[in-house]
């Protein structure tokens, strides 16, 4: 079996034409100027950084304590900084050649290896999933992931003593304790998986194991029905989108990428990166599709402030880019500012140095999802003035896709909308204090079960009060929305898909629309949401929004004595009711103000609403959650349940020049007739202009259709069309 070194920063110089540079790595230069002296900015500014990192930690001395604490604290904190330390020291050794750096690396793996020998299960253990070094295998998985590298890029300048000792009481104790100990983590098909086959694999290349390759390549027993292949065949749909969601996927793409580079490189017979057409390259991708501004989108168990400017990625984009050259990926790392001291790390800094970067091509899309494509879809639908990276400011996200496992929550057929760079319709995200020992250990929050996951906590229809599939994710991983249609056809872009196992009896269908509507400032969005039972029931459909309330055209009762919950259970007792309208024509529009600009929220019923203003924050003791607002409607039917809404971003306000433009609503009114299941919307603006959105729900595009309103014939042909209006409304 060959052996390549195991780090991509091994054979960095390899692919450096520079003299100076390969001088300098001959002669083991120890002074890092002399080494970076002709380093292009990024790559430069990047070693720069590890070194002083590196400097600081030797400068505290070795510290490997005895684990004890769960995330966030002292010694998980320091067993992170560790692995962090081992692996760019022993990059920064590699690319200058000074031995100090290597011997701090090797002095603190031989500390491990007297520690890690004693160790059992950790003292915080949460679960049948407990660490050794953490508090959960993950962490682990995680620390063998970055440790190996750093070795591999010393262990060869080992003496043969130091050598065998960190071998055998550290990297293969650990790898035992993945493989064999943990197996019931290592078959999973699941993001820990992925770390923990990715060390191990890792391992058995530096240390010439092929039995440990074969393991996390195929598999505890070897079988192939799980291990790393496997994981790239059943996480991933074949848009490249995973399960789990953006947040995730993003955290899983640094094991599937590094790991996937170790094979390339040590055998490449096996085409890793063609594998399933090219899946792992076409994930990074779609990874980066999956942002706004360069943030993931929150579904499911996400922490929000995640964006691509995260150290997964920084691997990702550096290894995707040397497989593919895609110049759009070097605008990727430019936003990010950073990347890593590899080889491929090299090349994305010097092609970005001289000029080579083009545009990353965000778009409209459909990501299926489910490892065949055929369990629901993600649709990102974008419009509108493009900012300098060349994102469109419109976007809209149809989540119509499959539970995502446990990190998954119960909200089918919800939506997000962002514009201006800001996110105006919100998704929730995790409860969650990542790391921050004050919070629960760091860990997931009881609110993230009873509020975060609900269905209530998003933008979607909700039954009775009660969660989709009432909660059980068991259920939920065994139906998902069917996509009925998708179009992203400039002027019209469209998006439908319908459920109807997230409540017995219930089916659920919802159509949202981004259309051009001339004499409007901006892309509207055209949400249509149908239900029908043959039973009654309550249907509540809540808005999540951002921003400060300006004005209503609604008669709002406000709860100022007191400040009543909604509910008890579901969501519904995080729920404060600060104001409550009871709309007997079903119709009202809402309009506030987020950074400057003005959203107006326009609704119609299918017969008598009740519109409840709220806020998230209710029946929390420890103050877990964030205090946002809502808006919802809620309708008691027997048969359809319709609601119609229409959002428009307008005017602008500048509160330093005092001057305030088009604050109110460019439209004057929003009629919905739905005709033998056709949805005809008819809008007048301010200005007198009628338009109207005709939506057949027939997918057939050359299909016609004809329907009289009003004495006004009204003809299209396809799923949807807008069409202008002549003559005065009746």
């Amino acid at each position: 079996m060959r052996r390549a070194l195991l780090s991509l920063s091994a054979c960095a110089f390899v692919a450096i034409s520079q003299p100076a540079l390969a001088e300098a790595h001959v002669e083991r230069h120890s002074e890092v100027a002399v080494v970076t002296a002709d380093l292009p900015p990024l790559y430069a500014a990047e070693l720069a950084r590890a070194t002083g990192f590196l400097d600081t930690m030797m400068a505290d001395g070795i510290v490997v304590p005895v684990p004890k604490d769960p995330g966030g604290g002292y010694t998980h904190e320091q067993h992170k900084r560790n692995f962090r330390a081992i692996y760019l020291g022993g990059q920064i050794f590699r690319i200058t050649g000074d031995e100090r750096y290597r011997d701090y690396v090797r002095d603190m793996l031989l500390e491990y290896a007297e520690l890690y020998p004693t160790l059992g299960d950790h003292p915080e253990r949460h679960d049948q999933y407990s660490g050794r070094i953490f508090w959960q295998v993950l962490n682990d998985a995680m620390w063998l992931v970055h440790a190996v590298q750093g070795y591999g890029d010393i262990r060869d300048t080992l003496s043969v003593d130091d050598r065998q000792n960190i071998d055998d009481n550290v990297f293969r104790p650990a790898v035992y304790f993945l493989s064999v100990e943990s197996a019931n983590t290592f078959d999973r098909i699941h993001n820990h998986a992925t770390w923990a086959t990715a060390g191990v694999g890792m391992t058995g290349y530096l240390l010439g194991d092929q039995d440990m390759v074969e393991r996390a390549l195929m598999g505890s027993n070897k079988s192939g029905e799980a291990g790393f292949i496997r994981q790239t065949e059943l996480l991933f749909s074949p848009d490249g989108y995973y399960t789990e969601g953006p947040y995730y996927q993003r955290f899983a793409l640094l094991p599937f990428l590094v790991f996937a580079d170790a094979v390339e490189r040590n055998e490449p017979e096996r085409k890793i990166f063609e594998h399933r057409d090219g899946i792992l390259l076409k994930a990074l991708r779609t990874t980066v599709q999956l942002s706004y501004r360069g943030y993931f989108f929150p579904f499911n168990d996400a922490i929000r402030d995640k964006s691509l400017r995260t150290a997964e990625l920084y691997d990702g984009i550096a290894i995707a880019y040397a497989q593919t050259g895609d110049p759009s990926l070097l605008s990727v790392a430019e936003f990010q500012g950073r990347t890593v001291l590899t080889a491929n790390g090299m090349r994305v800094a010097s092609d970005l140095a001289a000029g080579e970067a083009a545009p990353f091509p965000f778009q409209s899309l459909l990501l299926t999802d489910g490892p065949n494509g055929d369990e629901g879809a993600v649709a990102i639908l974008r419009q509108g003035t493009a900012n300098a990276e060349g994102e469109p400011a419109t976007v809209l996200i149809a989540k119509n896709s499959s539970q995502g496992m446990g990190h998954g929550h119960f909200d089918k057929l919800a939506f997000q909308l962002y514009d201006n760079g800001n996110e105006i319709v919100r998704d929730y995200g995790a409860a969650r204090f990542l790391n921050i020992v004050a919070k629960r250990g760091g860990r997931y929050l009881p609110e993230n079960t009873t509020w975060a996951k609900t269905s209530v906590a998003h933008n979607t229809l909700v039954v009775d009060e009660r969660s989709h599939f009432d909660g059980d994710v068991r259920v939920a991983d065994a139906n998902w929305p069917e996509q009925l249609y998708f179009s992203d056809a400039p002027g019209l872009q469209v998006t439908s898909a319908q459920i109807d196992s997230a409540y017995p009896g219930v089916n659920m269908r919802r159509t949202m629309l981004m259309p051009d509507i001339p004499g409007l400032e901006a892309p509207v969005i055209i949400d249509l949401v149908h239900a029908s039972s043959g039973e009654a029931h309550q249907y509540d459909l809540p808005l999540h929004f951002s921003g400060h309330i300006m004005e209503y055209d609604f008669d709002m009762q406000g709860k100022v004595a007191e400040r009543p919950v909604l509910g008890t259970e579901n969501g519904y007792q995080h729920i404060w009711v600060d104001a409550q309208a009871e709309i007997a024509d079903g119709s009202g529009a809402l309009t506030w103000i987020l950074d400057g600009r003005f959203y107006t929220y326009r609704f119609a019923g299918n017969g008598p609403l009740t519109a409840v203003l709220g806020e998230s924050g209710a029946n929390d003791p420890e103050f877990n959650l964030r205090r946002e607002p809502l808006l919802m409607l809620r309708a008691q039917r027997e048969g359809e349940a319709s609601f119609v809404s229409l959002i428009e971003a307008h005017g602008s306000y500048d509160g330093a020049a005092e001057q305030t433009l088009d604050s109110r609503s460019l439209i004057a009114s929003l009629d919905h007739d739905r005709i033998d299941g056709l949805d005809i919307l008819r809008l007048t603006l301010e200005s007198g202009q009628r338009y109207s959105i005709a939506v057949s729900h027939n997918p057939e595009p050359e299909q016609a259709h004809t329907v009289t309103l009003d004495g006004e014939s009204i003809a299209w042909t396809g799923f949807a069309a807008v069409i202008t209006l002549t003559g005065e409304e009746n």
